[in-house]
This record gives structure tokens, sequence and C-alpha cells, in this order.
């Protein structure tokens, strides 16, 4: 079955706009609660359980024919766009779901001297560096996400989650404390999605290490201007190379590492209706609706996705993609009205 992702348009006021169809208040969709944000999602067909049973790490066995296949093995995480775009949204969602205050955050990057290649290695220092931190500042929780190197060398950023107010962390301490290299201490106050900040600054890679690692730009590859990190801490203004750093991580590997005490989404079936009311006092900042068919065996299938924030003015709205990462769209949605249309009223040929 090879099913075709569409999103539709239309004319509005003489402008080109996304079609975005929404369901009737009876109808159930599914309410996702991270934090300070909520998502909300319709499924004009949905799924009552999966074609398909693992049997071993190997195999699998098709429910509806009975057939065993092998599962097919990944060289790298981006080999398999639905795992990545998976492991990207979890950790998108576990960032914001306790990421509610800014002030009790910080994000640090941890970096070494030396070309290190070891991922074994990089959690062990993680560790000891923990310990020391702990002696200085007291318990947090955290979040950590390791970032590749087109050299082969790793970085790893980490959330620190404090109880309180986070305190003052000076970057000479910071590298006292990590003892391998470089070290940067970030404030998340001026972030609304926290979680799509973060994932889209670990997709993206920077033009010049992608072209340094004899890698080429493809047609389906995006490259835009931004702000970046250097290793010596300083911000310079670089092109990059939307979702490219995917393609360094290898497959299998765990690109979120929380610790035990974090809190998890809260998932709940309910009406439009019902739902609608959960989110009047919020702000919508992306919608959009796919169209799923497959010609070969007749199936179709809408599917409409609305993000919620709480209401803040000057907004960074951030898109999400199939690779899992996201872009900057819009600075201040509250000013553009969202064109919506009901299932009932949708007449579009399929």
């Amino acid at each position: 079955m090879s099913i075709r992702v569409e999103r539709r348009t239309q004319e509005f006021r003489g402008k080109i706009i996304p079609v975005n169809i929404r369901p009737a208040g009876h109808e159930t969709v599914k309410v996702k609660t991270c934090g300070n944000s909520k998502e909300v999602m319709y499924s004009q067909n949905r799924s009552r359980g999966g074609c398909t049973k693992k049997i071993s790490k190997e195999e699998y066995v098709d429910t509806r024919t009975g057939e065993v296949k092998q599962f097919q093995k990944q060289e790298k995480r981006s080999d398999d766009k639905i795992s990545v775009a998976r492991s990207m949204k979890l950790g998108r969602d576990l960032i914001n779901t306790n990421v509610t205050d800014p002030d009790k955050c910080r994000w640090i990057t941890l970096t070494y001297a030396e070309n290190m290649k070891d991922t074994k290695k990089l959690y062990n220092d993680f560790k000891n560096f923990r310990k020391r931190f702990k002696q200085v500042y007291g318990h947090t929780e955290y979040i950590t996400a390791a970032e590749p190197q087109a050299r082969g060398a790793w970085h790893l950023h980490v959330i620190l989650i404090f109880p309180d107010k986070a305190p003052y962390i000076p970057n000479e301490k910071l590298r006292e404390l990590w003892k391998q290299g470089f070290v940067r201490v970030t404030a998340l106050a001026d972030v609304d999605n926290v979680g799509a900040y973060l994932t889209a600054y670990l997709g993206n890679i920077p033009l010049d290490e992608f072209e340094e690692a004899g890698k080429h730009l493809t047609r389906h590859q995006t490259v835009k201007d931004c702000t970046y990190l250097e290793e010596d801490g300083s911000e310079v203004s670089k092109r990059v190379v939307k979702g490219a750093r995917l393609d360094l991580y290898p497959a299998g590997m765990r690109i979120f590492r929380p610790s035990r005490g974090l809190r998890k989404p809260e998932v709940k079936y309910c009406s439009e209706e019902k739902a609608a009311q959960e989110v009047s006092d919020m702000t919508m900042t992306y919608e959009t609706t796919k169209f799923l068919t497959d010609e070969d065996t007749g199936y179709s299938n809408i599917i409409n996705y609305r993000f919620y924030t709480k209401k803040k003015t000057g907004a960074i709205i951030y898109e999400y993609d199939n690779f899992g990462s996201y872009e900057r769209v819009q600075g201040n949605p509250h000013e553009k009205p969202c064109q919506g249309i009901h299932f009932h009223q949708l007449q579009c040929k399929h």
C-alpha cells in the first residue's frame, strides 16, 4: 500500500490559503496537553489497531495475510523518516510538558576540546558532571540531547529544570564542573515553544560544516539563514541546511534522554465541542489538514491537527515538518484569522 499525503489550497479573497477542515462538534478528537500547550487532532477514519505484529527483533507478521516479513535495517536515523519524526515529536512533547516556567530552566551546551567520537564516554562524562553540579547547585531534573558533528565529534545539549528559580551559572564555573572543553549557558525566556525551538536546533546543520564533510545539497533540502552558536561561544549569522544533521545519527540511538522525575504528556479523547472549550483561552499557533489517499486500495482519510499555547504576544512560532524539525513561520499569529471548514461542508475531489 502506497499512501499519498497532500495538503490542499483554495482561493479566499484573492489569496491562496491552505484548506483546513475541522470535525463537527459531536465528533471525537484526541487532545494532548504538554505543559502550556495543547494539541488537538482529528482523524476521519480512526485506526482500530495496526496490521502488523512484532514477533522478534528481526521479524514481524502481517496480520491481514499471515505473512512473516523481516524488518529493514537502517544505517542511520534519517533512513527511516517515520522513526525520526516520532523521536523528534516525543522529544518536543517531553520538553514542552516539563519546561513550563522558563525562569526555572537553563539550556547548557557541553563540548569537548578534542574530536571526541565515543557516545559511551559522552554519557559517562555527563554522569560525573551531574554529581559535581549537584554539589554546587542542588538537585535538578534534566533532558539531554546528543548532537553529532560532521567531523564525527559529539556535543551534548542539556535542559536543566530547577525546583525554583534557576540560579545564575557563570560559563567559567560550568566549564570547571564539566572539565572537558567549551560550555555555554542559555536562558529560554524569549521562546514560547521550547520543544520546537530545540528540536529545530538539533536537526539543522551549518552549510559550511555540511560542505566540509563532503556532502552535497539535494533538491529536497532547504537552506536558510539563522544565528548559530560557535564552539568558542560567539554567535554568528550562518546559512544552515534544514534537517541535515539527522543524517549523522546512527540507527537506533536515543536522541533524547530524560531524568526519572519528569512528567509525561496527558492524552485523552473527547468531543470537538469539549476540546474547543478547553482551548478557548489559548492561542492557536499552527493548523494543518492532510489528505491521505491510496488509489490501489481505495483507502482515504483526512487528518486535522491544531497546536495551541497560552496567550502571549510576540510569540515565536515554529512549523513541524516530516523530519521532525521546525521552521519559524511567523512572529505574531494573533492578527491572522484562521479559515476553517467542517467535514460536512467539504466538497472537493480526491
